[in-house]
């Protein structure tokens, strides 16, 4: 059984979100082990420069990728869009090399270097999502994945 980590920049705050990550990190022990690595935002003046931002996603990148096992997938809006099925037989595909670990980046994006580090860069959308909703939507389709792969009803 393989581990999935989601490395993500900044904590959950709200009850809602917590119990959402919770109910989807219980349902996917029947697939992999699964670990939630929080580490904290970069702070810099609303108005920074454009180095000083790029500072910031250098920091939070280092961080993202030390946290990182096995084959790192970056989350960003530039990345190739799939739909679920999709998502699905990449999802079986790597789990079955071995450990996984999926970035989420802060308000300021992913950094160059893990996009360059990572395997796979992938869009779920042109939306732009707050980052801690977007862990529970990654979580849910990390769910479907599997259960499409396993051929069970969940995915309609």
């Amino acid at each position: 059984m393989s581990n999935v980590t989601i490395a993500c920049i900044g904590k959950l705050k709200e009850k809602y979100l917590k119990d959402a990550q919770s109910e989807y990190a219980k349902r996917l022990c029947a697939f992999c082990g699964v670990s939630i690595v929080e580490k904290g935002e970069a702070r810099i003046e609303k108005d920074a420069s454009d180095a000083l931002i790029i500072k910031a996603q250098e920091q939070e990148g280092q961080a993202l990728m030390s946290a990182s096992k096995g084959t790192l997938i970056a989350l960003s809006p530039e990345g190739e869009q799939m739909d679920s099925l999709r998502f699905s037989v990449l999802l079986k595909k790597l789990c079955d090399e071995g450990d996984l670990t999926f970035a989420i980046g802060g308000s300021y994006g992913l950094s160059d270097a893990v996009k360059k580090s990572a395997r796979h860069i992938v869009s779920f959308s042109d939306l732009t999502m707050p980052h801690q909703l977007f862990r529970i939507v990654l979580l849910e389709q990390i769910y479907r994945g599997f259960m499409i792969a396993a051929g069970r009803t969940y995915h309609k």
